[in-house]
This record gives structure tokens, sequence and C-alpha cells, in this order.
């Protein structure tokens, strides 16, 4: 699954650091995300997609090619 959560965090000007802090995980966990090396648990996603106001259909991007 990929994400925008790296191009959206450096819009708003936060740092991984920060971000980490603001979800309770660690900045290797944020960079891990960002990379693509890691898919988030619904609880997080969730939590992703609040801190930046959005939805987490803004955030991630689900395709429907992965399922076959």
């Amino acid at each position: 699954m990929k994400n925008k959560i790296e191009q959206i965090r450096k819009q708003k000007g936060i740092t991984q650091e920060d971000f980490a802090k603001m979800l309770g995980v660690s900045r290797q966990t944020i960079s891990s995300l960002e990379t693509g090396k890691y898919n988030p648990s619904i609880f997080l996603a969730y939590k992703i997609a609040k801190c930046f106001d959005m939805t987490i259909e803004q955030v991630f991007i689900f395709d429907t090619e992965e399922l076959k």
C-alpha cells in the first residue's frame, strides 16, 4: 500500500521526530511508513489521518492490483 505521509508531513512543516511523538511511535516507524516498508494497523492509519485532519483514503493509496 502506498501513502502520502512524507509529502503531507513536509507540507505541514513537521519533522519525522515530531510526527513520531504526536503518534506515540518511533521515528524509525515513520521512516518505514514513508518508504513503504511498513503498513500500519488500521488504528495507526486512523491516527495518522486525524493528525493531518484528513481521511484514511486521502493519506493511503489502496492498489487493487495488490489483491491479485
